[in-house]
C-alpha cells in the first residue's frame, strides 16, 4: 500500500489518556462518558460508532471489572482503570479482563500506599512504545507486501495488497490475543479467593 504513512496517521494511534487528562475530582458518569469521548473521537471508525456509553460502564460495574463506586461518582482510580478496560475490550472477554484486573482492584481497595498511577503511567509509557513498535512493523510489513504485488501483471495490485496487509494485521492481532490469554489462564487467583 503505498500510501500507508496516511494510514498510520488516520489511525490516531498516539491517542491515550494521560494522567493529566483525568481530573483531580471524582466524576459522574456522563462526566466519564464525556471525557472518553472527547479524549478518543478521533480514533472512531464512524461518526455513529460510541466510544463509551452508559450501558458499557454498567456491565463493567456488575461484572467487577472495577472496584464499587461511592455516591454515584468515579474516581481517577476508576477512571484509569476503565481506560485500560476500553485498550483492552476489543481483544479480550470481559471475563479475561475482570481475571487480569483483579487482583489489581483488590490492590486499590487493601492496601492505603498502592500507588496506581504509577502503573498506569508505566502502561502509557508500554502503550507509546507499543505505537513506535507498531509503525515500524507496518513499514516493513508493507516492504515485504509491495515488491510482489507490485511485479505481477493482470491483476488490481492495489486490491491484493490491502488484502494481504488485512490478513497479515488481522494474524497479528490474533497472535498477541492468544499470548495475552495464555498469560491470563496462568495468572494466580488472588489470596483472598484461595482462602
Amino acid at each position: 500500500m503505498e500510501n500507508i504513512n496516511e494510514l498510520m496517521k488516520e489511525l490516531h494511534l498516539d491517542t491515550t489518556l494521560s494522567l493529566k487528562d483525568i481530573p483531580e475530582i471524582n466524576l459522574y458518569m456522563d462526566q466519564v462518558i464525556q471525557l472518553f469521548e472527547n479524549k478518543f473521537a478521533p480514533t472512531k471508525r464512524n461518526d455513529d460508532e460510541k466510544i463509551l456509553t452508559k450501558t458499557m460502564v454498567n456491565n463493567y460495574a456488575k461484572g467487577k471489572l472495577f472496584f464499587p463506586i461511592k455516591n454515584k461518582k468515579y474516581t481517577k482510580e476508576h477512571i484509569m482503570l476503565i481506560s485500560m478496560i476500553y485498550q483492552m475490550k476489543s481483544a479480550l472477554s470481559i471475563n479475561d479482563i475482570k481475571k487480569s484486573l483483579q487482583t489489581l482492584n483488590e490492590k486499590i481497595l487493601e492496601e492505603e500506599e498502592f500507588n496506581i498511577e504509577k502503573l498506569y503511567d508505566r502502561y502509557l509509557i508500554l502503550a507509546e512504545n507499543n505505537v513506535a513498535r507498531f509503525l515500524d512493523d507496518s513499514m516493513a510489513l508493507n516492504q515485504e507486501i509491495f515488491p510482489d504485488i507490485a511485479e505481477q501483471e493482470n491483476i488490481d495490485a492495489e486490491y491484493f495488497q490491502q488484502l494481504l496487509l488485512v490478513a497479515s494485521f488481522a494474524n497479528m492481532s490474533n497472535l498477541y490475543r492468544r499470548a495475552a490469554e495464555k498469560i491470563i489462564d496462568g495468572m494466580k487467583e488472588p489470596q483472598a479467593k484461595r482462602d
